[in-house]
């Protein structure tokens, strides 16, 4: 086993021989021996593991994967079909295959070759012979340029150095016959590094200069795929698909490829049928921390077909079924919902700050009084708009995000929203009264306060009583501000059909929030001005880095602000449907 070992380590000396022995009790049982050898990938650098974009799959995918491919090509599948695993590592993804004869294992570096060779003399089920050091980004390879797109074939301009170049020569017989192509498989999960990290994406890496963008793949293929060739998975599959035409894909992959708005060049070329897809979190396979959902895809490039919609098999991190869920793209020109919020732009009692729409970006979205020069959309806010603000902010934060939500798209929605005054103003009541909504009366007038200075016994007059009259009807919601901000006469075509139409949600949160609005008022250094962001600030104060803290010590804020939260959840369970039956999401 000592020797075994020192073969694996053959490139990290000593002090990783001894670090493995912190980690495992010596000598180990023989039953684990399989399981250590084929983790030896644990003893690359994390540092090294990420900039190549490493993701070990774990074997409940390996096999569940494996199931699928069952399902779509049957049950023979091994036997009928060739597997290239082009992005192998060590070699895991191909364990519980059975077929060594139709199987062929590639990866960028030797050592991962030495280790799968090594893991061949102690079981593994491959032929030395079909496993081999191939860079896929830069080295060539010999296929033929029949039912190769024209756009392809211009970008994959190749040239061979050999008969065979790196390829065994049974893998070249195969991809050179266009016949033999369809019945291969490549069985991958491919590096997921891009010209920028997961963390740098949330702000707190950086980027991966080098790693996506210095090969022969991008070169080819970054004029036809956008901005898709940033990133590895992309670069593989593009080349898989106009180099390789006619084989079937099985990749993991994150789900840009099939609804982000920088893959949409990609789709265009990318002309291949989705058979079959299953989502797992990302968070089950090494090195990921992000919350995102990566698929298991099953492609067949002899089928010409531009991805549209899938209902893909989710499963939980145990391997359990979790839902059936909905994926699809929408590339019309109106699709998204950032291109219907900037039909409507008011007159300035704020700003609604926006994101790119997807959950991922839902953490910018707030309202404000002010706007920067960060490359956030900004919505000036009036009586013309306010509603469809509302609406915009309510819809994107009613739902939290989650693994499987993660790259979901908020669209363009129906008009049937304009004919329903109780959404309208269940999404008004749900800004006014979120945490997101950032109104200060430190930077400005505040237009936001929704009561009168009776009902919270204010000690002063308020500086606007914009919201209160909007609420009470006085002010109507106009498709252009004909007469000025407050105007309440002269106005040109009302939005709704009728008057604000409260339900029972919407009045426990406005009563709610009343109850806070007074006790803050009994406090001697109360201003009436003040926005619920100004109340949170004087109960919970900031650290010394000028963060509001998130939490108080006054027993009874806290009280309130917990029913507060609690009565706005509840609103936010009333808003979600709608919602869907709108067109904002698909479900």
């Amino acid at each position: 086993m000592d020797s075994m070992l020192i073969f694996g380590f053959k490139n990290g000396g000593l002090e990783h021989y001894i670090e493995f022995w912190k980690l495992y009790k010596r000598p180990p049982k023989e039953e684990i021996w399989k399981y250590i050898i084929s983790r030896l990938d644990l003893l690359v650098p994390q540092d090294v593991r990420e900039r190549k974009g490493a993701f070990f799959t774990p074997q409940i995918w390996v096999e569940k994967s494996q199931e699928y491919i069952a399902d779509v090509l049957g049950a023979d599948w091994q036997d009928d079909y060739y597997i290239w695993d082009c992005c192998a590592g060590t070699g895991n993804l191909l364990n519980g295959l059975t077929n060594k004869y139709h199987i062929f294992a590639s990866t960028l570096d030797q050592q991962d070759v030495d280790v799968m060779k090594e893991r061949i003399k102690n079981g593994a089920n491959l032929l030395e012979s079909h496993v081999f050091q191939f860079d896929f980004l830069n080295d060539e390879f010999l296929p033929t340029d029949d039912n190769v797109s024209a756009d392809c074939r211009d970008a994959a301009r190749h040239v061979p150095t050999d008969q065979y170049g790196k390829l065994p020569p049974d893998l070249y017989k195969i991809i050179s016959d266009p016949e033999k192509r369809k019945k291969l498989v490549i069985y991958i999960n491919p590096p997921y590094a891009e010209a920028g990290t997961a963390t740098n994406i949330t702000g707190t890496g950086s980027n991966k200069t080098g790693v996506a963008n210095t090969n022969k793949t991008y070169e080819k293929y970054k004029r036809i795929i956008g901005k898709a060739a940033n990133e590895i998975y992309a670069q593989i599959l593009i080349r898989i698909y106009c180099e390789l035409q006619l084989c079937k894909i099985a990749n993991f992959a994150k789900l840009k490829v099939l609804c982000a708005s920088n893959f949409a060049d990609f789709r265009n070329v990318y002309l291949s049928k989705l058979e079959k897809l299953f989502v797992v979190p990302a968070k089950t396979f090494d090195n990921v921390k992000g919350v995102f959902p990566i698929g298991f895809h099953i492609w067949d490039t002899e089928k010409n077909e531009k991805f549209n919609r899938i209902i893909a098999d989710a499963y939980n991190a145990d391997g359990s079924f979790f839902i059936h869920k909905t994926i699809q793209v929408d590339e019309k020109n109106l699709s998204n919902i950032n291109k219907w919020i900037k039909k409507h732009n008011g007159d300035n009692i704020g700003f609604l700050v926006g994101d790119a729409p997807d959950y991922q970006h839902n953490k910018a979205i707030c309202i404000r009084n002010l706007k920067n020069d960060s490359h956030y959309i900004f919505v000036g806010i009036g009586n013309s708009n306010l509603i469809e603000v509302c609406i915009y902010l309510s819809v994107r934060l009613c739902f939290s995000a989650d693994w499987l939500n993660d790259r979901d798209q908020f669209l363009f929605p129906n008009d049937n929203w304009k004919t329903d005054p109780e959404f309208q103003t269940n999404c008004l009541i749900y800004t006014l009264f979120h945490g997101q909504n950032r109104i200060s009366c430190k930077q400005g007038v505040n237009h936001w306060i929704p009561f009168s200075e009776e009902e919270v016994n204010s000690k002063a007059l308020f500086d606007s009583h914009f919201m209160k009259d909007f609420l009470d009807g006085k002010i109507k919601q106009t498709t252009h501000n004909d007469g000025g901000l407050f105007a309440d006469d002269a106005v040109v075509g009302t939005r709704r059909a009728t008057s604000l139409q409260y339900s029972d949600e919407s009045k426990s949160v406005l009563s709610a929030g009343r109850e806070l609005w007074r006790y803050y008022h009994t406090k001697d250094a109360a201003n009436p001005n003040a926005s619920l962001y100004d109340i949170k600030e004087f109960f919970q104060g900031r650290n010394e880095n000028g963060k509001m803290n998130a939490s108080s010590d006054d027993p009874v804020y806290t009280k309130l602000l917990d029913d507060l939260k609690t009565a706005l959840r509840a609103l936010g369970e009333k808003i979600k449907p709608k919602v869907y039956e709108y067109g904002f999401l698909r479900g």
